[in-house]
């Protein structure tokens, strides 16, 4: 019954999770491909304000991120993520169709705000459906939504706009979403004990997985204690900073590659893809050691310290070497995203049940201040110096901040604990 039972959860949920994340992140990424295909130009707006538009959408995020996720915890998840889908698919697409830079403004930035919730609501989610020990391979399968996407999304999106422009990448690619949400309505399911596709004997074991599970975990009062506490304000700087680093690559990475001598922007969209086929790799192989010794610290803090050594290298190296330039930007591409399963994975057991949505919200939302500032600055600094320099050294310094953050934050497990005896008595070393 047990593995019956956990082929229906993965075959049932997870596809639906990676899908629900890949479509919102087109929304938010294929911005950097407009940057780079023609946008400014049709739309006369300097860099600056090219900067501003793409970062508007994490301050969006940032404000409305922890009501959002409240809702999805307290009351539903799927209706919240229903119709998310169906307001992010029609501002992304109306992207497209509007030529008034200040109603560009505020479309980007109610752009976040509609997907603001998305992500914490799908670790909460993915909480109640999967146990600890499961828990990090399961947050990798949604956390490859991120760069399966931009790998689908940079080749997709560097043939769409030479059909059709910058504007008919954004009206096609925003559509999906809004189908999608549809799908969503009719499949998943809040909890367990709301799902007509399990059996009641399935539902109660499973609940009481959970519940011994939360037994492990140090009580938290309220919201009020929970966000006062040391290990939520340094995880909210952790954060912050590693989104600095990881969004100004992500916003940014198609417009170095294209500025590059003999590089359109098809091939712009192929070369973009490398760093996350390699970061791909690393989430499984990291997800899997990090489950099989329940030690999330040790899968985060060594890739973020080695992307920032690799950004630095890129500074160091100068321009007039490119491809060892894009050599260690891949590097830094693909360890930027190889902690993100291992570092939600902690979240969840170092918080209690009743306070976790809001410390997890919270969390992401200075991660989405961190993703502001990242692609505002990075694009700002690329502008005003003509090169990517001091772009680089800006996100090695944030990463290498992180890095340290997480030592101190993130404490490793304190006692061995086996596969083979969690399975037998679900009794849970705790992450704090």
């Amino acid at each position: 019954m047990v593995r019956t039972l956990a082929n229906k959860r993965w075959y049932r949920l997870i596809p639906l999770v990676f899908i629900t994340y890949s479509l919102a992140y087109v929304a938010r990424a294929n911005f950097g491909f407009a940057a780079a295909g023609g946008m400014a130009e049709d739309l006369q707006i300097t860099p600056g304000m090219l900067s501003l538009m793409g970062a508007l959408f994490f301050l969006g995020y940032f404000f409305f991120q922890i009501p959002g996720t409240i809702y999805a915890a307290n009351r539903s998840t799927k209706k919240l993520i229903f119709w998310s889908c169906i307001l992010w698919g029609t501002l992304a697409s109306a992207t497209g169709l509007i030529s008034n830079v200040n109603i560009l403004y505020g479309v980007r930035f109610m752009l976040g705000v509609v997907e603001s919730a998305v992500w914490p609501a799908l670790i909460i989610l993915l909480s109640r459906w999967f146990t600890r020990s499961e828990r990090s391979k399961a947050n990798t399968f949604l956390t490859l939504g991120n760069p399966a996407t931009i790998i689908w999304m940079s080749v997709l999106s560097g043939y769409l706009i030479e059909s059709f422009g910058w504007r008919g990448m954004f009206i096609v690619e925003g559509v999906p979403a809004i189908l999608w949400a549809f799908c969503w309505w009719y499949l998943v399911d809040d909890k367990p004990k709301d799902a007509d596709w399990l059996t009641e004997i399935e539902k109660r074991e499973f609940e009481e997985e959970l519940k011994q599970e939360q037994q492990q975990i140090k009580p938290v009062k309220n919201y009020a204690e929970a966000f006062k506490s040391k290990a939520v304000i340094l995880l909210c700087f952790q954060y912050g900073f590693w989104s600095i680093g990881a969004y100004g690559f992500i916003m940014w990475l198609p417009s170095i590659i294209n500025a590059a001598p003999d590089t359109g922007i098809v091939m712009t969209g192929w070369l973009s893809t490398i760093p996350y086929l390699f970061a791909i790799i690393g989430m499984f192989l990291a997800s899997y050691f990090s489950d099989k010794s329940l030690n999330r610290k040790a899968f985060i803090w060594p890739f973020l310290l080695i992307g920032s050594v690799a950004f630095y290298g890129s500074f160091w190296v100068g321009p007039d070497n490119f491809w060892v330039s894009f050599l260690l930007l891949v590097i830094a591409g693909a360890v930027i995203y190889i902690p993100y399963a291992p570092f939600f994975t902690a979240l969840t057991e170092i918080f209690p049940d009743n306070v976790a949505a809001g410390a997890i919200a919270l969390i992401n939302s200075f991660g989405a201040l961190g993703s502001f500032v990242g692609a505002y600055i990075v694009g700002y600094l690329n502008g005003v110096t003509g090169g990517f320099g001091a772009s680089y050294l800006f996100m090695a310094g944030s990463l290498f901040l992180s890095a340290i953050l997480t030592i101190i934050a993130i404490k490793g497990p304190k006692t061995p604990i086996s596969k083979k005896d969690h399975q037998k008595n679900s009794k849970l070393i705790n992450v704090k």
